[in-house]
């Protein structure tokens, strides 16, 4: 039986859909909350109350990825543009940009914001040095998927502890889902899905790698890819969509191809809880690492804070 509908916070400012949102828990200021979208102007808000911050103004095309680094000093953003930006998290300025050949979907920074790693519908994982960040070449990079390029990257996720640091993580539109080892930029281990992957989240304090693609949720070990769990979802991840854990593991949410953010138990997939608010489609949900809350952005422009 569903809980009583709840009354969300809502984070208005962005004029086209979200793409991607990201929560990063600074040691002293609490949670940030991170947004893409495809006005071209990511933003930073405060994670709890969704209050604006700021913006980052200078993308020319759609703004697929953005991402605070540990410290929430650095930010880096993806667009459609052909281009990825690193920018000052605390000025906005942007530091550098770094030109691609096609749209860039995805950014992830090192553990230690040493290093950023980038992806698109070029199909080739490339890292930059962000002690040399200026200069508009990778360090290093690699074809990813089919030899052809055919596999565009959608999502990157890296490493944070000392156990999976050196590696990179990407998913792609053929379905899979590959960790590279940034020293040698050679698959370490390779798993598979149906249907390209739209989301997909590692959470290194659950040890879970949750992957969205198709109509399923896939849930693997973060260190070996094992198979821990499968979820036939109500909605579908072919275009919009994703899926969040709660940082306890009892619990996830998922939004994609309807208006509803459900919220479904981890240990027996039963739907918990529905919200509805969007107009459109959602499009990424996460969880604020503090617990508590989650958010999920729309095609409608909006983002919602939903109390956990």
């Amino acid at each position: 039986m569903s809980a009583p509908r709840q009354i969300p916070i809502v984070c208005p400012g962005h004029t086209r859909p979200l793409a991607e949102l990201q929560f990063c828990k600074h040691a002293t200021d609490g949670s940030f909350l991170m947004s893409a979208c495809h006005d071209k102007t990511p933003m930073i808000r405060r994670g709890d109350t969704g209050d604006w911050i700021g913006s980052f103004v200078g993308h020319k095309g759609a703004v697929w990825s953005a991402k605070l680094d540990r410290q929430c000093n650095l930010a880096a953003s993806a667009s459609g543009d052909f281009s990825a930006r690193l920018w000052d998290g605390i000025t906005g300025a942007c530091l550098t940009t770094w030109t691609h050949k096609h749209i860039v979907k995805a950014v992830e920074f090192s553990p230690e914001s040493t290093d950023l790693a980038t992806g698109g519908h070029e199909g080739v994982l490339r890292i930059f040095d962000l002690n040399r960040y200026k200069e508009d070449k990778a360090r290093s990079q690699v074809q990813v998927g089919a030899p052809s390029g055919k596999a565009n990257i959608t999502k990157l996720a890296w490493g944070q502890t000392p156990a999976l640091s050196n590696l990179v993580i990407a998913s792609d539109s053929l379905g899979k889902v590959t960790a590279y080892d940034v020293r040698t930029m050679k698959p370490a281990r390779t798993v598979g899905v149906q249907g390209g992957v739209m989301d997909m989240e590692l959470n290194e304090g659950l040890g879970r790698l949750t992957v969205s693609a198709g109509k399923k949720v896939t849930v693997f070990e973060a260190g070996d890819f094992g198979k821990l769990k499968e979820f036939d979802m109500p909605i579908s991840f072919a275009e919009e969509g994703g899926c969040s854990m709660d940082p306890q593991g009892g619990k996830f949410v998922a939004g994609g191809s309807d208006l509803w953010v459900r919220v479904f138990d981890y240990g027996t997939g039963e739907c918990l809880e529905t919200n509805k608010g969007h107009h459109g489609p959602v499009r990424c949900v996460r969880f604020n690492p503090d617990g508590g809350q989650y958010a999920t952005g729309s095609e409608d422009g909006t983002i919602r804070i939903w109390r956990s």
